[in-house]
């Protein structure tokens, strides 16, 4: 008991007397105060409403006060009773140890080879085939620039439009997989213009 005339005094202020409107229930590692009370304007009479009370002497705003995981649950009535001193420090206990185990756990997982090099410094490799033998590119397709590619599709293109479903890339012809479907009875079918007709007079 390092303050005994706060804790007999908060004994007091715990005490629910009938004439008493907020009652303390308890108090936090940090000195903050809970407390509890009925609200005049609340319907359900038999809910109490749960507030907080900054420690005076910490100083701090509202926002920046910490409030530990019981605690906090106990205001949202999501826990029935207040945790006691004891169950906080223990809480803090494993806290600690919790930091402790994942500090352990960074450094053994430093101590372990990385798989995964800086990709700056790895040097690419060609690709191997099945028989383990390295794929080199041929000199025609290393010669031959990228425009004079793009020409002969362009050029394939035009006479794949004008002979109708050929594609002519590198002096090689290639048959339109969609040439077949375009020879069904309705497929050079087109709609005709639609002329609206004069309206009739009553």
């Amino acid at each position: 008991m390092s303050n005994p005339p706060l804790t007999l005094l908060q004994k007091w202020k715990s005490l629910r007397l009938p004439w008493r409107r907020h009652f303390l229930v308890g108090k936090d590692l940090a000195g903050n105060t809970y407390w509890e009370f009925h609200d005049r304007g609340n319907p359900n009479p038999a809910k109490w409403r749960r507030i907080l009370r900054p420690n005076p002497s910490l100083n701090l705003h509202h926002a920046d006060v910490k409030i530990p995981p019981a605690w906090h649950q106990w205001l949202r009535h999501t826990r029935p009773n207040p945790p006691t001193i004891e169950e906080q420090q223990l809480d803090l206990v494993r806290q600690e140890r919790l930091k402790i185990l994942a500090a352990e756990a960074d450094k053994r997982w430093e101590a372990k080879p990385r798989y995964i090099e800086d990709p700056s410094k790895e040097t690419r490799k060609p690709a191997l085939e099945g028989s383990g033998i390295w794929v080199e590119k041929k000199l025609e397709q290393q010669e031959v620039p990228k425009e004079v590619k793009r020409e002969e599709v362009w050029e394939g293109m035009k006479k794949q439009a004008e002979e109708g479903g050929e594609t002519v890339v590198g002096g090689k012809k290639k048959q339109d997989p969609w040439k077949q479907k375009r020879a069904g009875p309705g497929e050079e079918w087109q709609p005709q213009g639609w002329t609206p007709g004069a309206a009739r007079k009553p």
